[in-house]
């Protein structure tokens, strides 16, 4: 519920904190007192459509925030949870509005969209009023209430998730019916392509294998002609290897003679020997190894030409030719198969198509029943509201050719103000008092199957007589049992009634002269309460026989309590 709402600098507010309490409380004041002021601030709050006029007059901002007593799984509370929002304790909304016509959205003190603020205001507060424009007179919203009177909800949602499974299905065979459609167009082209990637066999990363064994090939052809010179040179008929083994021999045979002088030159040559023959070994190798088929080059080449040559052919990377030989391996599937599983869908189709069928025929007629009773309801709160000659209907239009999540009705509130007139929108047939009370019925009703924790009606009781004011009085005291009633009112059987009263009025800012004029609003208990109640009963004049039927009004409503 509202636990507290402060104002400040909203047109004539300079600085205004109320505490509101359970049950019924009730705004009261003279035309013109700001009643309405307090309300728009209020809605401002909530989310409402800022203005720069609403901006005290020599001030640049002005600021409304409520403060909210709610249960912790409130869904207001999941709401700002979904937006990181932390929310122990109170939930705090707050709007700022500067005066050239930006505004600010808070939740906690954490910056919000707007958007996100006016979710979260609906959630908690209705406001009701003679150009409401809220749930109980958005035609979207109605079928929503009916489900929520007649305990439907369970039902629509098995309706909306069987007509979530029927889209799926649909979507599915459309997708099949597509993608096979465009194979039937292309089923000679992909069967060519199939058999001639198919016979190509590409694999994944062949064309850097073959370009390096290319280019390695090509290579080897260059050096080959090298290796044999050199390995000629070392080790064929140009080898110095026969010269240097003779001289070495001789060199042994006089080595007795003069050791000093051979010995050093002996192992040179020795050391020399021993490297030219690795060099002719290694040589050897690597004209081993230079060594190639130029029929096998000529086979890489054509492997790698040909790879290239389909890559260019179907607008692939070499390596993209493998993927796409599996993907129009399954579009052929998909067309060789093309009846099998379009029938398939097709009767999964059928089969979500009944499903929903059953589920929302049974729903269209678990709200016709529910309707009944809901007009039934309403019908019976009408007569004391003096709308005893005027109708209260629900009127469903149902579309089985229809697949949507709601199932086939559409539901809207209608009304037939008097006997033999034509039924209508309740918002385009029912005059602004009518309406009021109206939504005030419906209320009542709809209060046994959950409503919003706060309900705010403005001047509802506007133009009616003294014994529909009572009944109007009466209704919002029974709302107030089960949710917290906030009331701006003109009838003073209605503020008899509250268990909380505040007068609204104009005065003068600090003793200023009547040019500085603020809105104060002041909680009434006893004596005074008493006073306002005459006053709303006597006008200007207040006479002791309006004193005594303000006691009387207010002992009645205690005893009804």
């Amino acid at each position: 519920m509202l636990a507290q709402l402060s104002i400040r600098d909203i047109v004539l507010i300079d600085r205004l904190d109320l505490s509101f309490g359970d049950g019924l409380s009730v705004l009261t004041g003279e035309t013109g007192a700001g009643k309405s002021i307090v309300l728009d601030a209020f809605a401002l709050a909530l989310g409402g459509r800022g203005d720069g006029g609403l901006v005290r007059h020599g001030e640049t901002q002005g600021q409304v925030g409520a403060v909210f007593d709610l249960p912790m799984q409130h869904p207001a509370r999941l709401l700002a949870q979904a937006q990181e929002i932390d929310t122990d304790g109170d939930l705090i909304l707050r709007r700022v509005q500067y005066a050239d016509g930006r505004t600010r959205a808070f939740v906690n003190d954490q910056p919000v969209s707007v958007q996100i603020l006016r979710m979260i205001g609906a959630a908690i507060v209705e406001i009701h009023g003679q150009h409401d424009d809220r749930a109980l007179t958005d035609p979207a919203q109605h079928r929503l209430i009916l489900d929520g009177f007649g305990g439907l909800e369970s039902q629509s949602a098995a309706v909306t998730e069987a007509s979530e499974t029927l889209k799926r299905a649909r979507q599915a065979l459309q997708a099949q019916r597509i993608r096979v459609e465009a194979a039937r167009k292309e089923a000679d082209f992909l069967r060519h392509a199939v058999q001639e990637l198919g016979k190509l066999a590409p694999q994944p990363g062949e064309e850097d294998s073959l370009a390096a064994t290319r280019q390695g090939m090509m290579q080897a052809e260059k050096v080959a002609r090298d290796l044999i010179d050199a390995h000629e040179a070392v080790g064929g008929q140009g080898s110095p290897v026969p010269a240097l083994a003779a001289v070495l021999r001789r060199l042994e045979r006089r080595a007795a003679q003069a050791p000093d002088l051979i010995d050093p030159s002996l192992a040179a040559l020795n050391t020399a020997l021993v490297a030219l023959e690795e060099a002719s070994e290694t040589l050897a190798a690597a004209m081993r190894a230079a060594e190639y088929d130029p029929r096998e080059q000529e086979r890489v080449e054509e492997r790698l030409f040909a790879l290239r040559a389909a890559a260019r052919k179907y607008d692939v990377p070499v390596d993209g030719l493998a993927v796409l030989a599996e993907s129009m391996v399954a579009d052929l599937a998909a067309l060789d198969e093309s009846e099998t599983s379009l029938g398939r869908l097709e009767a999964e189709l059928r089969e979500a198509e009944a499903a929903f069928v059953k589920l929302a025929k049974a729903l269209s007629a678990e709200r016709k029943q529910a309707a009944a009773r809901l007009d039934g309801a309403v019908k019976a709160e009408l007569p004391p509201l003096k709308l005893e000659r005027a109708r209260f209907i629900t009127q469903i239009d149902t579309d089985e050719a229809a697949r949507g999540p709601e199932g086939f009705d559409r539901a809207e509130f209608w009304v037939e103000t008097n006997p033999g007139t034509r039924p209508g929108p309740m918002m385009k047939v029912a005059s602004g008092g009518e309406l009021s009370r109206f939504m005030l019925a419906l209320k009542v009703v709809l209060a046994e199957r959950g409503s919003a924790p706060t309900l705010v009606f403005d001047e509802i009781d506007t133009g009616v007589g003294g014994a529909v004011a009572d009944a109007i009085g009466e209704r919002l005291a029974r709302l107030a049992q089960k949710v917290q009633v906030i009331s701006v009112t003109h009838a003073p059987q209605v503020a008899a009634k509250a268990g909380q009263h505040f007068l609204i009025a104009k005065s003068a800012l600090d003793g200023d002269s009547a040019s500085r004029t603020v809105t104060r609003v002041s909680a009434l208990a006893d004596q005074a309460r008493r006073e306002e109640i005459a006053r709303m009963l006597a006008g200007a004049s207040i006479t002791e026989e309006a004193r005594a039927a303000a006691g009387r009004l207010l002992n009645a409503a205690v005893a009804q309590a």
